[in-house]
Formats: C-alpha cells, structure tokens, sequence
C-alpha cells in the first residue's frame, strides 16, 4: 500500500504557498493631535506595550505556529504627509505574500499604484490606493528582524 505521505495532494500542502495575497493585518496607523500623550495613554489605561512608533503586537502565524509575527499599532503626527495622496485619518498595513506577483496582478486590475516597492532589513512595502481613496501600505515582513531586536511587545 502506498504511503499517503507521498501522494500529489500531501506534496502540495507541504510546499509553500506563494499565491500573492493578503495572509493578515500588519498595522493600523492614524493621525493625532499629539501622538506621544495618545501612545502614553494607551500604555496606561489599556497595557499597551510603547515605544517610540507605537505599540508592537506579537502573535503566532497560524500555518507556522513556531513563528512569531508582529503588527504595530501607531499615532502619527496629524499633519503627517506619510498618508497621502489619502485625506483619510488612518492607513491600514495588509501584511502580503509574493508582493512582486501581487502588484502586477493588482497593476492588471487597474489599482493605483502609490510607489515602487521598497526594501529594507525587516521586508518589502509598497503603496496603493483602494476604490474609495484609502491609501493602503502592503507590507512583505521579515518578523525574524524583530524578534531578534528584543524589546517589549504587546501580547
């Protein structure tokens, strides 16, 4: 008898998926008249992990449960340019797979946009814009960068 470990369907579970898509959110960012008092208030009132971007959470992916993966929550000044060409009081960070794939695929969809891919040491960013003029940040992390860099974290 065949081992079942050695069919097609078992093989293709086991490799990795690299379809270009959204696996979860990567931050939530929002303008405030002072964002270090509003960083201050939450660490008080609500427990919030803060540093000086704001508060960063730790979880475990899903499919790789060894794996630890971080959103930050973060105030920015109300002025800030960072959300534009958006007139929206927040930006949301998508954490995205295969970010290459996907914004070709989102350049075919006709979606704006912002900006080319940028990389740095803790992943890939790029920007774009959705139907209603929300400035989005997609975001290809490498979380191994902050859990190397220690510090207190949101749990």
């Amino acid at each position: 008898m065949k081992d079942k470990a050695d069919t097609p369907e078992q093989n293709k579970s086991a490799t990795k998926d690299t379809t270009p898509k959204v696996t979860g959110i990567g931050g939530i960012f929002f303008r405030s008249k002072n964002p270090k008092e509003t960083r201050e208030w939450y660490g008080k009132n609500l427990g919030l992990a803060i540093n000086d971007f704001g508060s960063p959470f730790e979880f475990r992916n899903a499919n790789r449960p060894e794996e630890i993966n971080y959103l930050t929550w973060s105030p920015f000044e109300e002025e800030t340019e960072y959300f534009a060409p958006s007139k929206k009081e927040f930006m949301i960070n998508y954490r995205v797979q295969n970010i290459e794939a996907l914004v070709k695929k989102l350049r075919k969809n006709g979606v704006t946009i912002v900006d080319d891919i940028e990389e740095f040491e803790y992943g890939k960013f790029v920007h774009i814009m959705d139907l209603e003029g929300n400035k989005i940040e997609l975001w290809e992390p490498i979380d191994s960068v902050f859990t190397q860099m220690g510090g207190e974290t949101t749990k």
